[in-house]
């Protein structure tokens, strides 16, 4: 079971490796991903048990997405604003080590599996936060988020939080959601861009996932 686990891994490190230029350190932690992961799921569930063998394409390659988008300058920060068990915060964390990351989540328990999946990869680059994000006294560069709510729900809660932009992950036919948002809170024309995901990746999974672009 470990080595079939572990070729799993490997596979969807390989898949991150073809997209981007990875150092050793990068390759060494997205591989210690899955192990560190499957470990902190069996004591809190984070990631449903039918999905921790899809792991690599469904959560962490997925948050990764982003970094396809916008790359992030040395010194950016930002909030991962209901941050689960540390998507799309933590993969994004391994590919911009000299951005920081601020990590934040209302459930408790969640925020321990980030923060002990940070520690395990010797992230010094993520702080974490048992909080709402208003709550939260600090303004960041950007937010980024992976489906926690509708656009409409998600923007009051962000709101002069962050100075660039918010990139959200966010699936299905969102022209209706896009547009009552924009109405809603009075948002720029021509601030809200999507990405479809599918023009990255053939996996069928991201068919109809795009990344939100909201620039400020």
């Amino acid at each position: 079971m470990n080595e079939v686990i572990n070729q799993l891994d490997i596979a969807g490190v390989e898949v991150i490796k073809e997209h981007f230029s990875l150092t050793p350190l990068q390759v060494q932690q997205f591989t210690a991903l899955g192990e560190l992961y499957r470990d902190w799921n069996a004591k809190i569930n984070v990631i449903s048990r039918k999905d921790i063998d899809n792991l690599y394409p469904h959560h962490i390659i997925h948050s990764l997405a982003i970094a396809k988008v916008l790359r992030f300058q040395p010194g950016t920060t930002l909030l991962d604003v209901g941050t689960g068990g540390g998507f799309p915060g933590i993969p994004l964390a391994v590919m911009f080590p000299n951005a920081q990351f601020t990590l934040c989540d209302s459930i408790g328990k969640k925020i321990i599996v980030a923060s002990e999946v940070a520690k395990g990869l010797d992230l010094k680059n993520v702080k974490t936060v048992n909080a709402r994000a208003e709550s939260l006294p600090e303004t960041f560069d950007y937010i980024v988020s992976r489906a926690v709510t509708s656009l409409d729900n998600f923007m009051p809660w962000v709101k002069g939080k962050y100075s660039e932009g918010i990139l959200y992950l966010k699936g299905g036919d969102l022209a209706e959601e896009i547009s009552t948002a924009m109405a809603r809170h009075k948002m720029r024309k021509g601030s809200v861009h999507q990405w479809p995901i599918s023009s990255w990746t053939d996996d069928p999974f991201f068919e109809t996932k795009y990344v939100i672009y909201i620039e400020k």
